[in-house]
């Protein structure tokens, strides 16, 4: 069976990023972004990756490889990214099938009831231990991310 949805991911990037490197006890540990994204679609299409980051401080080689691999975009984001992403996901919901949060931030819980109620899947992607439960019960899919989608960034030694 064929599945064909479109599907849009939106990333919490502060949330995300601290979540991880608390659960593996580093602060060098990032995203694994092409394993991650590929289980999270499992085997639907990506229409849009939006990663919010808060601060100037953005790496420019994430930007390009989230453009490279998956049409990305990062966006900076003033303060948190609550409201730059709240307002994304609903300008885009319109025009695909689902929306997957990358956050356990309660905050979302709203945005989550908002955008079912308008008829759009609703998945959360986030650590499992640092994610709000009430969220967790209003999506329509939970998918923990672990140690496993994550690897440590190496510091160059001299």
């Amino acid at each position: 069976m064929n599945i064909n949805q479109s599907v849009a991911v939106l990333i919490d990037g502060n949330n995300i990023e601290l979540s991880l490197q608390s659960l593996v006890g580093n602060k060098n540990a990032l995203l694994d972004f092409d394993f991650l994204i590929d289980r999270l679609l499992n085997n639907r299409g990506l229409s849009r990756l939006i990663y919010f980051r808060e601060g100037k401080s953005i790496s420019k080689k994430l930007a390009d490889r989230l453009l490279t691999k998956f049409h990305g975009s990062v966006m900076p984001c003033h303060k948190s990214a609550d409201i730059p992403l709240t307002i994304k996901a609903t300008q885009i919901a319109k025009k695909v099938d689902t929306i997957i949060i990358m956050s356990g931030d309660s905050d979302y819980v709203e945005l989550v009831r908002h955008l079912k109620g308008e008829g759009v899947r609703v998945e959360i992607a986030a650590v499992e231990q640092t994610t709000a439960q009430i969220l967790r019960n209003e999506a329509d899919l939970f998918t923990p991310i672990d140690e496993h989608d994550c690897y440590i960034l190496r510091k160059k030694s001299r």
